[in-house]
């Protein structure tokens, strides 16, 4: 109890410089957090894939369609439950500042294969009587203020034109499901373009196919791939989290830079916190040299040392863990939809926590050392 008393009093005995070295702390780790979360945001669509859905795109880019009658072929398949399509619309909402993702489905199957979204039944009873309807996230609805019954006006740019729909569903789903995203009818965007540009209709995006066996992924890939082998549109079958990482990987140098500054933020604050620590041990000598005299030991010293240390980092450690969680609400909020899932994990409190540790033992390490091998006489000669 004395020796924790102690520690204590040695940390609060230069109440400034221990402020502002819990601050610089407070600040670093939430950056820290602030950073890690942003990384995980950038994963989030990979890590909350199934492992029971396969995408079925053009292999040439993805920005090619598929023709629409591809898709009883692919049913066909052995160990394939279901299938449904999805084709990107783009449009923009009063300015493209409001960008959020747009997707005509099939609207009788989409649902059916992601059942994560939670749509209450009288609501997708009305989205599938009306053609002009529209289901959308719930991030999407807080964002933009849209409820039940609204109109959404949006402007074509791949499919060209004014287009309006209104909400008829807005889904939910847990912590780790994209809710910002928008649903119309493909058949209404088909039926629509067939009187504009003929030529563009009956094709989509993409195919959405559900398995039975998870650990046949691979192999249904290959036999849908070879189906459509030196046809005019050859497909690439791939898992959903494969689907989301190729994503990812065309914006993976922002990804590696965040994190370089991430770990750059934590060497800065442990530079700042040996600086401390040294000026600290420094100062005190003589009083080391007081407590030899006294029959202390090295241990003694040493612990004095790292406990103070531990006491600061831990500190701004606490701080700034319990501050990270209302800043990534508020930036989630600032942000709106550029970022669908933007939480913090459990994995990331873990680093923090780690980091203001680790950062507490090193900066500890050298004034301890010399603290504790500093000659009594040396020691009561030094005037700090």
């Amino acid at each position: 109890m004395h020796f924790l008393k102690l520690i204590l009093r040695n940390t609060l005995r230069h109440k400034l410089r221990t402020s502002l070295t819990v601050l610089g702390l407070v600040v670093a780790i939430l950056a820290f957090g602030l950073l890690r979360t942003v990384v995980d945001a950038w994963y989030s669509g990979a890590e909350g894939a199934s492992s029971t859905r396969l995408v079925t795109r053009n292999a040439i880019s993805l920005v090619f369609p598929l023709p629409i009658n591809y898709q009883e072929r692919i049913r066909r398949i052995h160990g394939v439950t279901a299938i449904t399509h999805a084709s990107w619309f783009g449009g923009v909402y009063i300015a493209p500042r409001n960008f959020f993702p747009q997707f005509a489905v099939d609207a009788k199957t989409y649902f059916h294969l992601y059942p994560e979204y939670f749509i209450p039944p009288a609501e997708m009873k009305a989205f599938l009587t009306d053609r002009k309807g529209c289901v959308i996230g719930r991030k999407l609805a807080n964002t933009h203020g849209f409820k039940i019954g609204d109109t959404i006006p949006l402007r074509g740019t791949i499919y060209p034109g004014a287009w309006s729909f209104t909400v008829r569903a807005i889904y939910d789903g847990d912590a780790g499901t994209d809710t910002s995203q928008f649903f119309f009818h493909w058949n209404y965007l088909n039926e629509t373009m067939k009187k504009v540009v003929a030529r563009r209709t009956d094709w989509i995006g993409v195919y959405v196919i559900g398995i039975s066996d998870p650990d046949r992924a691979a192999e249904i890939s290959t036999e849908v791939d070879a189906m459509f082998k030196n046809s005019l549109a050859e497909t690439l079958t791939e898992t959903e989290k494969a689907f989301q990482l190729g994503f990812v990987s065309m914006t993976e140098a922002i990804v590696v830079a965040i994190r370089i500054v991430s770990f750059l933020v934590i060497f800065i604050i442990l530079a700042v916190m040996a600086n401390t620590m040294a000026m600290t041990a420094r100062e005190r000598i003589g009083e080391y040299a007081t407590l030899k005299a006294l029959g202390f030991g090295p241990r003694f010293l040493a612990g004095l040392i790292y406990g103070e240390s531990l006491a600061i980092a831990l500190t701004g450690a606490g701080i700034g863990i319990l501050l990270t969680f209302p800043v990534a609400d508020e930036f989630s909020k600032q942000v709106g939809t550029l970022f669908p899932v933007f939480g913090v994990s459990l994995e990331t409190v873990y680093m923090q926590a780690a980091a203001a540790i680790a950062v507490g033992i090193t900066a500890a390490a050298l004034p301890a050392f010399r603290a504790a091998r500093v000659p009594i006489v040396d020691g009561l000669r030094s005037i700090g």
